[in-house]
């Protein structure tokens, strides 16, 4: 039974702070016919997708906060997009802002869900790893108030069986934490995917911003390769309201190689047809777990505090 899956990296251009979710929405219908007439199975959108990047905003204003984020998923303006994934048969990764009530308080979530090819959402996922600060730093050209508008996840990087495979989702910073491919790995994963927004310029350390894409494409390989599992890593990229934010939207092989890579800073998708038999070329020998990992000597990879 073949195990391949072709993917598509649907990379975005910038989305304006006045666009509409109609429009957003209408863009990622059009990278997913796109996909589904170059024969993928499965469709990869960014980070937070249908709105433009809100943190980058210090806002006081809850109800104004709150128009970034989705109530129900899927609701009267991604309804659409469930639909068409239906008719086409595809299934989808999507990432948006999640505004849900729990234990009688409401709760806000930077989160991604995978949908099958019958529009079913079958997995989702709430960023573990969220950067950047609480308060408003004025002397920052921009600012990156995750952690102010957002809740970290409290869910494990389980994978969902699709297509014969296993497939495990994370969110921008997360893939530059080596233990999210570790962990996801070590729970059966032989895919992760995941979008990003990520700004060309980091003011704590600004001498760093030429390396933003070599970074990014660094940790990805590397969880790649020292895991031996696909890595799909997916931007919303260009010059979005004043703030350039990294493209270079790829596919990985669990060899750590870039296999696909997008070549703009707009809407564009990017596929390769992935074997999840490949990933044993990697598990079966340098990085077989079993026979090579002593578990018993990262005591401290468990601990909450450094020593």
């Amino acid at each position: 039974m073949s195990r391949i899956i072709a993917v598509g990296a649907a990379q975005m251009g910038p989305i304006a702070r006045d666009e509409p979710r109609f429009s957003a929405v209408s863009r990622l219908i059009k990278l997913m016919e796109q996909a589904k007439d170059e024969g993928c199975d499965l469709v990869v959108f960014p980070e937070l997708t249908l709105t433009t990047f809100f943190p980058r905003w210090y806002l006081d204003d809850q109800a104004e906060i709150d128009t970034f984020f989705e109530t129900e998923m899927p609701g009267p303006h991604t309804q659409p997009l469930f639909d068409r994934a239906r008719e086409l048969g595809i299934g989808f990764y999507l990432g948006y802002a999640e505004k849900t009530e729990e234990s009688g308080r409401g709760r806000r979530f930077n989160t991604s869900i995978l949908v099958n090819e019958h529009g079913q959402i079958v997995g989702r996922y709430r960023k573990v790893h969220l950067p950047g600060h609480y308060e408003n730093e004025p002397w920052r050209p921009f600012q990156h108030l995750e952690k102010r508008y957002f809740e970290p996840g409290e869910t494990f990087f389980e994978p969902v069986d699709l297509h014969g495979g296993k497939i495990s989702m994370a969110i921008c910073n997360d893939r530059r934490w080596p233990e999210v491919y570790r962990e996801a790995t070590l729970r059966g994963a032989e895919m992760l995917v995941l979008g990003y927004n990520t700004p060309v310029h980091y003011p704590p350390a600004p001498q760093h911003d030429h390396l933003q894409d070599f970074h990014s494409h660094l940790s990805m390989q590397a969880g790649a390769y020292q895991n031996g599992m696909w890595v799909v890593g997916v931007a919303k990229a260009g010059r979005e309201e004043g703030c350039d934010l990294i493209g270079r939207s790829c596919i990985i092989a669990p060899t750590g190689e870039i296999v696909a890579e997008c070549k703009t800073l707009g809407d564009e998708l990017i596929t390769c047809n992935c074997d999840f038999d490949q990933c044993s070329e990697l598990r079966n020998n340098v990085f077989n777990f079993e026979l090579h990992r002593r578990p018993e000597m990262y005591p401290l990879l468990s601990a909450t505090k450094s020593p």
